[in-house]
């Protein structure tokens, strides 16, 4: 585990509640029920003044959603960096963690096994193998995705509806997640026809 020591000062609620979304904070780094004692960089997921009862939610630099209640004697609390303050042990990153949707054409067995022996070459041999693959035949066509409101305008048809294009995909883009309000519309690929006359 790398960590690195630092000195940093306990926050009350009411100090948090002065944060914004920018501010570096400090909290356990404890994650899915494995105990480490260290902290770990994160941010507020929402300015500290938009909390109510007491109780923070900080997003971590990986990628873990903590809830903690500052002035909890019980709980560690939320630190920020100050020289003057005691000494914590923070939580390095040892790498990245990448989750990738990858469309291999004409992919095989060899092709996948070529692709992490590329990777590993690429980042070393400590590289962490968490492949979450699924082989299946891709058929020749192409889709275009779009997102569109879930409520769309009354009256809107055809060409004249709120969209937004996000892609063209050789298969489902079971990764994507739709925004907020949004759903997805999956079409088959129209191509762009240039129907500009020429001399």
């Amino acid at each position: 585990m790398n960590t690195e020591k630092m000195t940093a000062r306990r926050l009350t609620a009411d100090q948090v509640s002065e944060l914004g979304l920018k501010d570096e904070i400090f909290v356990s780094a404890e994650m899915d029920g494995l105990s480490l004692d260290c902290f770990a960089p994160g941010f507020l997921t929402k300015p500290g003044q938009n909390f109510e009862g007491g109780s923070f939610a900080v997003r971590t630099t990986f990628g873990q959603t903590v809830h903690v209640l500052p002035d909890n004697e019980e709980e560690r609390g939320i630190y920020v960096a100050d020289a003057s303050g005691e000494e914590i042990e923070v939580l390095q990153s040892a790498g990245v963690l990448m989750n990738l949707a990858l469309f291999v054409p004409e992919g095989n067995a060899e092709s996948l096994e070529a692709l992490y022996t590329a990777a590993r070459k690429a980042f070393g041999a400590g590289i962490v193998q968490r492949w979450n693959e699924e082989v299946v035949s891709v058929p020749d066509l192409k889709v275009d995705v779009f997102e569109e409101p879930v409520k769309g305008r009354k009256g809107a048809a055809g060409s004249s509806r709120d969209r937004r294009a996000l892609d063209i995909y050789p298969t489902r883009a079971q990764f994507m997640e739709p925004s907020t309000g949004w759903k997805f519309v999956v079409e088959l690929h129209k191509p762009v026809v240039d129907e500009t006359p020429t001399i």
